[in-house]
């Protein structure tokens, strides 16, 4: 366990000298290099822990976290596609990674919907220059997942905030900590809280099985100041029809597809490096009917994941063109669709491949468990039972599904 005393030290200021992506194309080239990169070590990090600070810190520097940026403001504004085949380019790679921009990229649409104009121009600005938000948003001790005690109150020209926040993923990379929190009046405020402020402490107490290098753990506020202009309305953002809800959970299941993809990929090459199964009296394990007949239905799955995929982030930006309560329905059910199949597939395909693999692909050294490990702890962050269940409530009933993060 480490506190944020220590890992204080090893975070990067940002430098005001990062490179600015300019449209979807730089930002898919710059995905698919860094991806390249990031999967030569991927191994080594997930076995030893290894916390990615210079790999976050290259990947703030590069643009990419500054691609959903409003183009008013100086950023590319890419596709929601084109987020959504980044996080899976990189999470194919090393699935924790993958994750960690997801709660930023939150952040900056929950600011798009409900920030003033200033602080649109000084927190866009802020993330142009290399800035990086973590999350602070969940609770481990209340009685729901929708209960929070975590509050804010007036002090001089801000807030201070008391309470203590869980599953916080990327807040020990980060430079600003967007905290969920309750007013007195039961209103519910985002705090955009800076990494340095005095009583905030954070706490490497992630013990997850899979994604372990997401520095997903504890933050702890005691008293802790943020300006008023640091803070924006977050319950507003589900009150009225937006897409802070369908572009939350595109990018969780966009991580699920990369790692999908990533297995089904290994899957082929560690095929050609095992032994063929007795009965199948053939030479290799390529030729093995059976093997080509599970690896034909892995990448029909995989494909389709994609696709369903391509169409939810299409659904998302055609109901930012129109936002309509019916339009935002779509998009919230296309990217259920999606979230709900690459649920299964992401197991499916990380778990044919050790399958596949045989006896040999169980070896700690080759890391090929990290897929199944990594899909098994994200899939976790919601139900697809209820993703399900709201698709066949609308496609039967027509009932438009509830506006929140998690669906």
């Amino acid at each position: 366990m480490t506190s944020y005393q220590s890992v204080q030290t090893k975070q990067t200021s940002a430098s005001g000298q990062a490179h600015i992506i300019q449209n979807d194309v730089e930002a898919l080239e710059v995905a698919k290099q860094f991806a390249e990169q990031f999967k030569k070590t991927a191994v080594e990090r997930d076995a030893k822990r290894i916390l990615p600070y210079t790999e976050i810190d290259a990947l703030s520097q590069s643009g990419l976290w500054a691609i959903t940026v409003p183009k008013q403001y100086g950023g590319a504004e890419v596709s929601s596609h084109t987020v959504a085949k980044v996080i899976a380019l990189l999470s194919g790679a090393d699935g924790s990674i993958g994750q960690i921009p997801q709660n930023h990229f939150y952040a900056l649409e929950v600011l798009r919907n409900t920030g003033t104009e200033a602080q649109k121009q000084r927190l866009y600005s802020e993330v142009l220059n290399g800035t990086r938000f973590g999350n602070a948003l969940a609770e481990f001790k209340t009685k729901t997942s929708t209960h929070k005690q975590t509050n804010i109150r007036p002090h001089g020209n801000g807030y201070l905030i008391q309470g203590e926040k869980f599953y916080c993923t990327g807040s020990l990379f980060a430079h600003r900590i967007p905290t969920l929190v309750l007013d007195d009046a039961g209103r519910e405020y985002l705090a955009f809280v800076k990494s340095g402020s005095q009583g905030l402490k954070l706490v490497d107490d992630w013990s997850g099985f899979g994604q372990k290098t997401t520095g997903s753990g504890t933050v702890k506020f005691d008293q802790v100041f943020v300006d008023a202009d640091d803070v924006i309305p977050f319950d507003t953002a589900f009150l009225q029809p937006t897409l802070v809800g369908p572009f939350a959970q595109i990018m969780h299941a966009s991580i699920e597809v990369g790692i999908a993809r990533a297995a089904f990929e290994e899957s082929l090459q560690r095929v050609h490096q095992a032994r063929p199964w007795i009965d199948s009296n053939v030479e290799t394990a390529n030729q093995d009917p059976l093997t080509i007949y599970e690896l034909g239905r892995i990448a029909v799955d995989v494909r389709a994941s994609e696709v369903l995929l391509k169409q939810a982030a299409q659904s998302i930006d055609a109901a930012k063109i129109e936002t309509t309560p019916e339009s935002i329905a779509k998009a919230s059910i296309d990217v259920a669709k999606v979230r709900a199949h690459s649920t299964d597939i992401a197991l499916k395909a990380s778990s044919k491949l050790i399958e596949l693999a045989g006896s040999r692909g169980s070896q700690s050294q080759d890391g090929l468990d990290r897929f199944w490990r990594n899909a098994r702890v994200h899939t976790l962050h919601d139900a697809a039972r209820w993703k399900y269940y709201f698709i066949g409530n609308y496609v039967l009933n027509g009932v438009l599904p509830p506006r929140r993060g998690t669906l």
